[in-house]
């Protein structure tokens, strides 16, 4: 299932980005290929993957992102971080920073301050180009 998916995946980000650079399109254009959770090491009793929030895959590519490069690493089983953890603020605070926002701005929704990253997120320096 997931390698007939990845048959279709593969060739498709390739020719988006090919065509981005070709267009001089890709330093301005964040491509993120992302899902919400990862998925367990662990197959379930139901021959399948549950949620997975210790572990995700991310891939980031143009709009000010450094390419050609893994950053981070699971333990041999994929239970644990071992190399480089990132938190969902950091992330986010990278995703905004290519796209100039300032990711420690604030909103109001009511009286109620809402802030686009949590304190202390910093951007990801080793993934800015």
């Amino acid at each position: 299932c997931h390698k007939a998916n990845l048959r279709v995946l593969d060739p498709a980000w390739s020719a988006l980005l090919d065509d981005l650079h070709e267009r001089g399109r890709l330093k301005d254009t964040l491509v993120l290929w992302m899902g919400e959770v990862g998925r367990t090491p662990q197959i379930n009793n139901r021959a399948g993957r549950d949620h997975f929030i210790r572990g995700w895959t991310i891939v980031l590519a143009g709009g000010g992102i450094k390419g050609g490069q893994v950053y981070g690493a699971t333990d041999a089983d994929g239970t644990d971080v071992k190399d480089k953890p990132v938190s969902e603020g950091d992330l986010f605070a990278t995703i905004y920073t290519t796209l100039g926002i300032n990711p420690r701005v604030k909103h109001m929704v009511g009286t109620r301050p809402i802030w686009a990253t949590p304190e202390g997120s910093k951007p990801i320096k080793d993934l800015l180009g």
